[in-house]
């Protein structure tokens, strides 16, 4: 949810920026880049520099007697904010051209007819991309359901993440009673992502009909 409504506002913000067109080119640019930046190089490049121990930042924050004040990188939250830095990008990648192609003479009309900003949004311009953020969001939700790599390198096994307790079991290291565990959680990782990637497609169809 964080990544979708932070990715939303950093798309908002790019697609109605003045003299927008270099800053666009740029920031969609960089978006690719980041968004397919993942993995143990990931988890590595945010352990040196914030890390407990070895981070850059964590260092010159300690000698200024400031410190991360009780942040943990090897926590839940420290494995959402690492999520967010691909996450992010995803989310503008994907809903940009959705942004980009609400028509300027539908605001002109509202405009015409005496409406309010907030009435544009709340009658036209947000009916129109609710499909596309839910479909983005949805996107988002997958793409950090899936992960493994990264939260592998990161916390290992102490945040139980679906994929972690998958590999844990897929390596024999499960409770007796329990040797199909792995597998049950992973038919179920495949049910959960096969449904979101259908509601996707479905919400894509939707938005195509508005906006092609």
């Amino acid at each position: 949810m964080l990544g979708t409504v932070l990715g939303l506002a950093l798309a908002v913000a790019v697609v109605r920026a003045e003299r927008g067109r270099l800053l666009r080119r740029l920031v969609l640019t960089a978006s690719g880049v980041l968004a397919n930046f993942g993995g143990i190089p990931l988890a590595f490049a945010f352990i040196a520099t914030i890390g407990s121990t070895a981070g850059v930042i964590t260092g010159l924050l300690t000698d200024l007697g400031l410190g991360l004040g009780g942040f943990s990188l090897y926590s839940m939250a420290g494995l959402a904010l690492v999520y967010l830095y691909f996450l992010i990008p995803l989310m503008v990648l994907t809903i940009t051209p959705a942004l980009e192609a609400l028509r300027p003479q539908w605001r002109e009309a509202s405009d015409n007819l005496g409406a309010s900003a907030w009435q544009y949004w709340r009658h036209v311009g947000g009916p129109v991309l609710l499909p596309p953020v839910l479909g983005a969001m949805m996107l988002l939700f997958a793409s950090a359901f899936a992960a493994y790599a990264t939260a592998k390198a990161l916390v290992g096994s102490s945040v139980p993440l679906v994929t972690l307790q998958i590999a844990d079991a897929l390596s024999s290291n499960v409770v007796v009673g329990s040797e199909n565990l792995g597998t049950a959680l992973a038919l179920g990782m495949v049910v959960v992502v096969g449904l979101v990637m259908a509601f996707y497609a479905w919400v894509q169809r939707r938005t195509q009909r508005w906006l092609a």
